[in-house]
């Protein structure tokens, strides 16, 4: 048997190769899997001197890429048990059984779509359908193998299908807001697609009288929740105010 403190390897050092700039300036909103608002836009930066086009060269002809990332917002601190937002904020599961931020070396792992890759001066992978915050440290790129990582029938546990989707709606400012700019279509699908999972803390649930705000690229979208219960929910934007427009 040998002593796995003094083995070799037993602590490594690694370095980011590549950040993220992504529309989500913040952690409050982000879809907590991949996937689920594909109207998310991010752009991977490698960093020299990983920033050489003949690393990513055949990357071209792959869709789907696996992100090994940082938490980097996260605590370092972990615990055994945490509550998953899935389950309402109160059950307990031990961390190795979920996707929890708050995990002993904060690594995260993520499915996303490449949409280009850009090679002129350094290196940059335009992405999709992240859930990635702005300035997230990536440590590693591999393609995704859909006919040996795909496994439909797989038990996952406490999260065996897709969250909820709920309804959102628009008031007339938020609406005007949108129409005032050159992505307002895009960016009112990406509003649809983060509501629509109820980003809401999950012991909030059912009637909630607060007005919350989520950032979204460059906009603090204002919400509130409608409804008596968790299955009852719908959304409305109430106002798009320009993060600018809030100061420091």
């Amino acid at each position: 048997m040998h002593d796995i403190d003094s083995a070799p390897g037993a602590s490594f050092t690694m370095q980011a190769i590549g950040r993220i700039a992504s529309d989500y300036p913040d952690k409050f909103g982000i879809p907590r899997q991949p996937g689920l608002a594909d109207e998310a836009r991010a752009v991977l930066t490698l960093l020299p001197p990983f920033d050489e086009p003949l690393a990513v060269r055949g990357l071209e002809d792959v869709s789907h890429l696996w992100l090994t990332f940082v938490f980097h917002r996260s605590p370092e601190r972990w615990t055994p048990l945490v509550r998953p937002p899935r389950l309402g904020g109160n059950a307990k599961l031990g961390v190795f059984a979920t996707r929890s931020t708050h995990r002993p070396n904060r690594l995260g792992l993520s499915l996303v779509e490449l949409e280009r890759i850009d090679t002129r001066g350094g290196v940059r992978l335009h992405l999709r359908g992240h859930d990635l915050v702005d300035g997230t440290p990536v440590l590693d790129i591999k393609p995704y193998l859909p006919w040996a990582e795909s496994r439909p029938a797989a038990a996952a546990g406490f999260a065996p299908a897709p969250p909820p989707r709920h309804s959102v709606a628009f008031s007339a400012l938020a609406e005007a807001r949108l129409a005032g700019r050159d992505d307002g279509d895009s960016l009112r699908r990406l509003i649809v697609q983060v509501l629509a999972q109820d980003p809401r803390p999950a012991y909030r649930g059912g009637r909630d009288a607060r007005r919350y705000g989520v950032a979204l690229r460059d906009v603090d979208v204002r919400f509130r929740a409608h409804g008596d219960d968790s299955s009852d929910i719908a959304f409305e934007v109430v106002e798009i105010v320009p993060l600018t427009d809030l100061g420091p």
